[in-house]
């Protein structure tokens, strides 16, 4: 599951609005789609998941956060983004080791003056995806994130694996 904080944002930086069609890549538990549906009203989310088990939980958060416009799709991509609505923003968690493939047909169908925002925990990831949008416009941020955690009587800070959040457009 994206942390909630990574999660605040990687929302933010795509700049949802009611109405739009979404797709999330490597929807995982399906965290960015709960919370991307409940920001386009009227709009679509497309949770894409080639894990059964990744599916299911999706569903199951869609049904815990009463939210009715996302439908869960298990496949890889970018085999399974094919047919889809063409996206104002695409989320991309996941790969599967498809980065370059999955890039090249959200490149061919983001309507124009999409956004696309990629979490990347790997340097590999970043790069790759650096490489592939070199002609778009881009902004990279990385964030790490510490949170307190109790041992015995003391409070000490845990800390997660940075991540590198991609923002393009263009």
């Amino acid at each position: 599951m994206t942390k909630e904080e990574i999660r605040v944002i990687t929302l933010s930086k795509a700049r949802l609005e009611p109405g739009m069609v979404v797709w999330d890549i490597g929807s995982g538990t399906g965290s960015i789609s709960v919370e991307a549906a409940r920001m386009v009203p009227g709009g679509r989310v497309y949770a894409v998941e080639r894990s059964p088990e990744g599916c299911r939980l999706t569903s199951e958060n869609c049904a815990r956060f009463s939210v009715d416009n996302v439908e869960v799709l298990e496949g890889r991509a970018p085999e399974v983004l094919v047919g889809l609505p063409r996206p104002h923003r695409v989320f991309v968690g996941g790969t599967g080791g498809h980065l370059k493939a999955i890039l090249k047909e959200i490149d061919s169908k983001l309507l124009p003056g999409g956004r696309l925002v990629i979490n990347a925990v790997t340097l590999e990831t970043l790069s790759t995806a650096l490489d592939y949008l070199k002609n778009w416009e881009t902004e990279v941020v990385q964030v790490s994130i510490s949170k307190s955690q109790l041992m015995g009587t003391s409070r000490l800070m845990k800390a997660y694996n940075p991540v590198f959040i991609i923002a393009a457009w263009g």
